[in-house]
């Protein structure tokens, strides 16, 4: 659960945020009201992870390595991937033409390519958005977040990261890895973004973390926020979440990249691209978090579109480059997304130093805003008869033994009797129901979700039928909290010798399977004696103890001691004279 405290602490770095992009800096804000809530995906690889690798293409033949093409089969996710979709024929905002002239801010908006190579030859500041790729043997991090409950990889009893980002150890030390060109042990979080973005090639999955850095006195990675994402899958973020965009989603499918553009192989860029504008207004599919809430701005996830035809002539062909007409095309079909507060009308790139903004430059100014019109906010392919959208958990994280809610949604209502849709956990930790109906009418449906005491972190994956389409959405169990010595208290501190006093020790949580062994010590053996430990049996969270004393021959204080799992705990008992 969010505190208040917490809320307001991240509400006061979001005030920050506001103020740098003033002077020019890109950064997100929260929604109005934050969402007490778990986190949505804890999909800690390499920590607890029993599922076989997915080999969609090749690894580069080197690796890690910066900025190489992806090797597997394009665009980047799912052809039916909301980046992916052609929107050529989509319908026209009805109010397309007030989000243009709100863009233009009475002048002209035109284009420009947020992408290139370096700042000047050999330079560490550079331009455009690195990516790193690696394998899935890379060896993950933990990253320490300001943003934690909205983030992958967290524990979040305790809000600290957990091993789970593969980040390749020159993102840390050398240019260029990380957004800015600067290497990650490099504090720029003020001045700029600073995204890190990580594909791991063996699986398929992309991890983008917002705003690094890497401390090297203490060998840790820290970032705003940062957002999983299985690049098999079509999963969205719950609504309300950030990921490493402000937008919350994903950053590199959305880039223009070098590999596609200036390839000869490739004749259709199969995606829409990134897109900034100065202001926004909440959000719409398939975006799942506002940034601002300036009247007449477009929404987060708002697409624009190339227009086919300006005056009669065909805007993409104003360039004479066919590779920049790869480009364009592109924003025809696929369009443009709005996902981060910045820059009007920059579109977002891979930084590479092939590219040559003596061609780019010119040829995106050739198009300007009122080249463009609004799709209509939040459109998605018509459907017919309904089908499973999603299956979602929420908290989608629980400590064993706590439940949760699960839900399932349908592409449009169902139809008369329900729509019976089958559920499954491919974990013994945790159960659901065997199937759960959505009414007649009714476009979603909730289920139950219980889960059972796990020694480790579990990881496991729900599975929801219907009408041909499954879906799924990992669920984390977390183990409960190991206890730690909290107190030794001792019913009496002051005796006379020869007289038994009970101490009594307490945890901060019961005791796991096995029990909680608590050392005891005295220091004075031979006046007050203790036994060597006391139990505190499975369940318990203490346990009691009995001292035995000696006459002394003047009153004496004698020190007792509690130690067990790094904590200790100290009481002071009085022996006197009779």
């Amino acid at each position: 659960m969010i505190t208040t405290v917490a809320a307001e602490r991240i509400r006061a770095y979001y005030d920050k945020s506001i103020f740098l992009a003033a002077a020019g800096a890109s950064r997100r804000l929260p929604s109005a009201c934050m969402r007490s809530k778990l986190a949505h995906l804890l999909f800690a690889l390499g920590f607890v992870l029993p599922v076989a690798p997915v080999a969609l293409g090749q690894c580069p033949a080197s690796i890690p390595v910066e900025g190489a093409a992806p090797g597997v089969p394009l665009p980047l996710f799912p052809p039916d991937n909301w980046w992916n979709q052609d929107v050529s024929a989509a319908p026209i905002d009805a109010n397309s033409a007030s989000y243009i002239a709100f863009i233009n801010n009475g002048g002209t908006r035109h284009l420009h390519p947020d992408f290139g190579g370096e700042v000047s030859p050999g330079s560490v500041a550079i331009y455009g958005m690195p990516y790193a790729i690696v394998d899935g043997s890379q060896a993950k991090q933990a990253v320490t977040f300001d943003y934690w409950d909205e983030s992958d990889g967290v524990n979040y009893t305790t809000g600290q990261g957990i091993p789970f980002y593969p980040i390749p150890a020159q993102a840390g030390n050398l240019p260029h890895w990380v957004e800015g060109g600067a290497p990650g042990n490099v504090d720029q979080r003020s001045q700029q973004d600073r995204h890190l973005l990580i594909v791991d090639c063996t699986n398929n999955y992309l991890y983008e973390l917002y705003n690094v850095y890497y401390d090297p006195n203490q060998a840790q990675w820290y970032g705003g926020s940062g957002a999983f994402f299985n690049m098999n899958t079509n999963n969205r973020r719950p609504d309300g979440w950030t990921s490493a965009d402000a937008a919350g989603l994903a950053i590199l499918p959305g880039l223009v990249r070098y590999d596609e553009a200036w390839n000869p192989a490739v004749t259709d860029i199969g995606h829409a691209f990134r897109v900034t504008v100065r202001a926004t207004n909440g959000y719409v599919y398939p975006a799942s978090h506002r940034a601002g809430s300036t009247v007449g701005a477009l929404p987060m996830g708002a697409r624009l579109r190339l227009k086919a035809n300006v005056g009669g002539l065909d805007p993409a062909l104003r360039t004479s480059d066919s590779n920049v007409q790869k480009i364009f095309r592109a924003m025809q079909k696929h369009g443009l997304i709005v996902a981060d507060n910045g820059s009007d009308m920059y579109i977002t790139g891979t930084f590479d130093t092939r590219w040559d903004n003596s061609i780019l430059n010119p040829a995106f100014s050739l198009l300007s805003a009122s080249d463009f019109e609004v799709v209509q906010l939040g459109w998605q392919p018509a459907a017919g008869a309904a089908v499973l959208a999603a299956v979602s958990a929420s908290p989608n994280a629980v400590v064993g033994g706590s439940p949760s809610t699960g839900s399932v949604s349908l592409t449009a209502v169902a139809p008369p009797g329900g729509a019976l849709v089958v559920l499954s956990s491919a974990s013994s930790a945790v159960s659901v129901p065997a199937n759960v109906t959505v009414s007649a009418g009714a476009g979603s449906a909730p289920f139950g979700i219980t889960t059972s005491a796990v020694a480790t972190q579990t990881l496991a994956t729900l599975s929801a039928s219907y009408n041909g389409v499954t879906k799924t959405t990992t669920f984390t169990v977390n183990p409960a909290p190991l206890p730690v010595l909290a107190t030794l208290t001792l019913k009496a501190t002051s005796v006379n010798g020869g007289t038994r006093v009970t101490g009594t020790v307490t945890l901060t949580a019961p005791a796991a399977v096995g029990g909680a062994v608590i050392a005891l010590s005295s220091s004075n053996a031979s006046l007050v004696s203790v036994p060597s430990h006391v139990l505190v049996t499975p369940g318990r969270t203490s346990g009691t103890f009995t001292m035995t004393t000696r006459l002394p021959a003047q009153n004496t204080a004698v020190t007792i001691t509690a130690a067990y799992a790094g904590a200790t705990k100290t009481a002071t008992l009085t022996v006197k004279r009779k």
